[in-house]
Order: structure tokens, then C-alpha cells, then sequence
């Protein structure tokens, strides 16, 4: 019998902390796999008193044997890998063993970069409020079909076909009217693909199918769902598919290989860039969230936009990626606020619904359900019996709300500082055959 794809996915607009998620249960996976997105998104690790943070590599490098893959629905800047690779190693990892990388990943170039750039400038106050690492143009170039590929890199023409692209692009930026140095950091870039082909770089597809023959693999998202270029807030997202549809596509499994569903979400809700937020605070409360919570990018450092917790959005990304498992991050940053709001519906122009409408522009008032707040610090409690009454009211709320068990709550930033809660036999039966250490690491605060 055929072992399993778990998958981790972000549940709302990203910054869930997938990172560490992973990492903790790197420990019970022989592999990790990103399937989509690239150095646009940072995954936070934490241990041994040192701060981390991987853009393209997989959150599995750290952990002792594993195996790491970026797939095929990847994007890949050799630069921003050549340098996490540099930080990996010096915790006397070397990722030339424990990484395998698709020949069918997309290559960032640098003048994608530039596009990105003049794409944001051109688009002034509709700008999406991209990174500006070359994600979007580079998706671009895949999907019209002129994209250069991680193989490609073994072909003997190949700086024939990086010229052929270069040049597109600089026809391009010309008709944007925007002036760049398009040969700036092309050595560097170039030296770093052969850096690149120091790797094993393989046919991802093959490679994924045949070790679920044996071995279970989780699937490494990034970004968050509301951020899905199909489902999300369009046009505000990111280039890729988020959702659990995007490992079929970005690994080359079936979707008959898709086991247990990890949805990560926060006790509240962020969100950096542009785009609709209906439950936003622009007010005190909002930024008393942003300061406990330490919401700031891992990449960018930009400050991230707080507000409450959007019930409304996360039963939406819930149904989409058919999550089985949930868990809630940061749950303890909400321990000193007297009232917890949280949007249970939406009155768009003037009318209530419980559905994301599709015209994100309308007019959208969050509708609130206020809950006491449990004024009591939670990062001490390690058992559910010891909850104060007004945070399980809050949790069966949810609960009930998106038809979901919350299997996993995060209450501070010690790794002991979690308690788990299983509803269903199955699950249940098979947590208790995982080591007492596995589980007991599942979450930290981010």
C-alpha cells in the first residue's frame, strides 16, 4: 500500500507560520516538498537560540536525514538560493546532499526583477504591492511559454536561450518607458547557475511518485490561501496556485495521493501589500495586535496590516483545500484584550451573506460576534481542563462555525507551550503511534 502527501497550507493571507510548522514535523516525515511560490515568501524557523529564515529551500533541511525537494511549481532565483544555502551550511548542513531540485522549476532571471519593478511603477495606485523579486514576470514568461527551466540549464545552447529572454525583456522595459541597467547582476547570476548545477536536480514527478510508493511526504506551501491566483483576492494575490490544487500540479502526484490537510491559522488576521481586508483595524487595538504579535515581514520587514479574525474567509479556504486538521497559531496574543471580536458575516452593499463575494471592489462591512475576553495568561497551561471558560467558548465557536475540529492550539513561544486535542479515532489512534517527543513538538508561536 502506497504511503501519503500530507500537506501544510496557509489558511489566510500568509505569515500563518507554515515555517515552523514544519520544521516540527519535518520530524516525522523522511521529506519535505515545496510545491509553488518562490523567495517572495520567508518561513521564520527558531532553535538553538538562532533565528532563521528560508525562502526557496524547503523548512525540512534542518532536520537531521531528511530529504528535500522543490517542485516543479516552484520558482527559483540561483542568486537568493546560493545564499540560503550559504546560512544553511553554516549549521554544518551541507544542502548539496539533502536537496533535490525539478528540472521543471522555473529560473528567476535578473531582469525579471527589473519587470517587476516597472510593472509596480507603470500600475501607480493599483500597484499589487509585490516583493520585487521577480515572481509575477516569471510566472508570466511560464505561462506564455518563454520561460527558461532549472534543466535547461544542462544544455549546451543555453546562453544562447538567456539571451533570447533577456532580450524580450528588454524590449519590454523599453516600452515601459523604465530606466534600468538590464546586465546588472547578470555575472552573478550566471555564476550562481553553476552553483546550481551542483545540486540534483531532478524529474520531480518520477522522483515524488515513486518514494509514496514507500515513504510518506509532506508538501510545503507558501503564501496563504486568500492569496491564491484563482480563489483569492484577485487581483491582489500572488502567481501561483495555494491551495491544495497547486501540490497536483506543482509536485506531478495525483490528487488520490493527498492525505491529512494541515490548515494553519492565526487567532486574528494580517496582511501585507495591497488588497481588500475587511476586518482591518486602523485603530489602538489594531496596532496593540501588531506589536504583541510581532507582525513584521520575515522578507520584507514591512510592517504588516492587523485585524480581527475573519471566519467569513477562513471557512472559504476550509471548503477549498478540504482541510482535516486545524491549527491555530498565537492564540496567547489575545490574552490581554477585554472584548474578541470576530467576523462571522459580511454585509455586502447592504446586504448580509456568509459567502466572499466576487467582486472584492464592493463595498464590504464585517459583521461581529463580541466574545468576553479571558484576561488570563495561557502560556503556562499545558492541559484543556485548565482553560479559562471564555477561551473554550471562543474555540467550539469556531468549531461549530467551520465544521472543523481545532486540533492544535498554540499558546506561546515555548515549544511545550501547546496542547493538542483530537476528535476522531483515526486521528487519535494515529497520534498516539507517533513518538511522545513529535507530538509534543508540533507548534510554536511564530
Amino acid at each position: 500500500m502506497s504511503s501519503k502527501l500530507d500537506v501544510v497550507l496557509g489558511l489566510q493571507w500568509g505569515d500563518e507560520g507554515k515555517g515552523k510548522i514544519v520544521d516540527v514535523l519535518a520530524g516525522r516525515y523522511p521529506a519535505v516538498a515545496r510545491f509553488q511560490g518562490g523567495p517572495n515568501a520567508g518561513h521564520s524557523l527558531h532553535f538553538d537560540g538562532k533565528n532563521f529564515v528560508v525562502r526557496s529551500i524547503p523548512s525540512g533541511i534542518f532536520r537531521e536525514g531528511s530529504t528535500n525537494i522543490i517542485g516543479s511549481g516552484v520558482v527559483l532565483d540561483p542568486i537568493t538560493l546560493r545564499e540560503e544555502c550559504a546560512n544553511v551550511e553554516k549549521m554544518n548542513i551541507n544542502p548539496k546532499e539533502k536537496l533535490f531540485i525539478s528540472k521543471k522549476a522555473n529560473l528567476i532571471l535578473p531582469t525579471h526583477r527589473l519587470l517587476d519593478a516597472a510593472y509596480e511603477a507603470a500600475a501607480g495606485k493599483g500597484k499589487i504591492g509585490s516583493t520585487l523579486k521577480g515572481i509575477g514576470p516569471t510566472y508570466t514568461d511560464k505561462i506564455s511559454r518563454h520561460g527558461l527551466r532549472v534543466g535547461d540549464i544542462l544544455a549546451p545552447d543555453f546562453r544562447e536561450r538567456f539571451e533570447k529572454l533577456k532580450a524580450r525583456h528588454i524590449q519590454l522595459l523599453s516600452d515601459l518607458h523604465f530606466e534600468c541597467d538590464p546586465e546588472k547582476d547578470e555575472a552573478e547570476w550566471m555564476s550562481a547557475i553553476e552553483f546550481l548545477k551542483g545540486f540534483n536536480l531532478i524529474d520531480c514527478e518520477y522522483f515524488v511518485n515513486k518514494w509514496l510508493e514507500n515513504k510518506p511526504m509532506l508538501a510545503e506551501g507558501a503564501q496563504g490561501s486568500m492569496l491564491d491566483i484563482d480563489y483569492g483576492s484577485y487581483p491582489f494575490v500572488t502567481s501561483s496556485s495555494t491551495t491544495v490544487g497547486g501540490v497536483c500540479t506543482g509536485l506531478g502526484v495525483a490528487p488520490s495521493k493527498i492525505g491529512h490537510v494541515y490548515g494553519i491559522f492565526k487567532a486574528y488576521c494580517t496582511r501585507v501589500g495591497s488588497g481588500p481586508f475587511p476586518t482591518e483595524l486602523f485603530d489602538e487595538t489594531g496596532e496593540k495586535i501588531r506589536q504583541v504579535g510581532h507582525e513584521f515581514g520575515a522578507v520584507t520587514g514591512r510592517p504588516r496590516r492587523c485585524g480581527w479574525l475573519d471566519l467569513v474567509a477562513l471557512k472559504y479556504t476550509v471548503m477549498i483545500d478540504g482541510v482535516t486538521d486545524l491549527i491555530m497559531m498565537k492564540s496567547d496574543c489575545l490574552d490581554d484584550f477585554e472584548t474578541i471580536k470576530v467576523c462571522t458575516s459580511y454585509k455586502v452593499d447592504g446586504v448580509e451573506t456568509d459567502q466572499v463575494p466576487f467582486d472584492i471592489a464592493a463595498q464590504i462591512e464585517p459583521v461581529y460576534t463580541e466574545f468576553p475576553g479571558w484576561k488570563k495568561d495561557l502560556t503556562g497551561i499545558r492541559k484543556e481542563s485548565e482553560l479559562p471558560q471564555e477561551f473554550k467558548n471562543y474555540i467550539k465557536f469556531m468549531e461549530d462555525y467551520l465544521g472543523v475540529p481545532i486540533s492544535i492550539i498554540s499558546l506561546g513561544p515555548d515549544r511545550e507551550a501547546t496542547i493538542e486535542r483530537y476528535r476522531s479515532e483515526e486521528h487519535t489512534s494515529e497520534l498516539q503511534s507517533l513518538p511522545n517527543l513529535v507530538c509534543r513538538l508540533l507548534l510554536e508561536k511564530k
